[in-house]
């Protein structure tokens, strides 16, 4: 079963639903509670995140930025990175190539 245009559980306080890919890019709403922490983590994918509500705080490679709604940041392959929900927020991600790791 595939989990394009499902709502899915990813960490405590994060749901997210990965919507229809192209071949190469893909997008992946992801909404958070107040406090919740998206995990450190690294992936080959160039990544931009653009804030649909609220603000997340973002460290990139030890970096912290805040983005507020209808602000962005770009984030580099291989680039460490996590993010904590400073208020109850949304993003919309964008990935290429495609996240195999995701895409059920």
């Amino acid at each position: 079963m595939s989990n394009i245009g499902v709502w899915e559980n990813a960490e405590p306080g994060v749901t997210r639903k990965i919507l229809q890919p192209g071949k190469t890019l893909m997008l992946m709403e992801v909404h958070f509670e107040p406090g919740a922490v998206g995990y450190e983590h690294a992936h080959p994918h160039e990544q931009l995140s653009y804030c649909l509500k609220g603000a997340i705080e973002f460290t990139i490679d030890g970096e912290k930025q805040v983005i507020r709604q209808g602000e962005s940041v770009v984030i580099p392959s291989g680039a460490r990175h996590g993010v904590t929900a400073l208020e109850a927020s949304a993003l919309l991600d964008s990935f290429t190539p495609l996240r195999d790791d995701l895409i059920k």
